[in-house]
């Protein structure tokens, strides 16, 4: 197997295995009408204030019609809400309802636990070293597409 293909295949696997115990760890605490794919826009929205639905999107890099898709049904859920833009009225902003502070509180004590959960398998400095070499390629690699785009 090509080395980047290999890279490409154990990220997929880790972030799974992040993803279903994050998923677990939540519908313990309550949260049971969750998938893997409300989890990465819940999580872009916990950590961005009132994000644009573009902002998310791109975050999770995610289509506008898959976005609507999924907004429409964490809306539903109690989630969040969209109010339009106090600066720009065509634009919509998301903004997390009661139940999804409730929902950013348990997700934030979760990933915590999973941090510290991981911190004893492999340790702080291994732990930071990933995180550095992933942020590096994946700078890299988005300057590399911006390059691309202007050619």
């Amino acid at each position: 197997m090509h080395r980047i293909a290999k890279v490409g295949s154990l990220l997929k696997k880790i972030y799974r295995h992040y993803s279903n115990d994050l998923l677990e760890a939540l519908q313990q605490k309550g949260f049971i009408d969750l998938r893997p794919s409300f989890l990465e826009i819940l999580t872009n929205v916990c950590e961005m204030e009132t994000p644009s639905i573009k902002e998310v999107g791109n975050a999770c890099g995610l289509k506008k019609q898959t976005m609507t898709s999924h907004l429409n049904e964490l809306e539903k859920r109690g989630y969040i809400v969209r109010r339009k833009g106090e600066q720009d009225k065509r634009e919509q902003r998301v903004f997390l309802t009661e139940y999804g502070e409730k929902f950013k509180i348990n997700m934030l004590e979760v990933i915590e636990e999973l941090e510290n959960e991981y911190l004893k398998r492999i340790g702080e400095v291994e732990l930071d070293r990933i995180t550095l070499t992933l942020e590096t390629f994946h700078q890299k690699i988005k300057s590399d597409d911006k390059q691309q785009t202007l050619f």
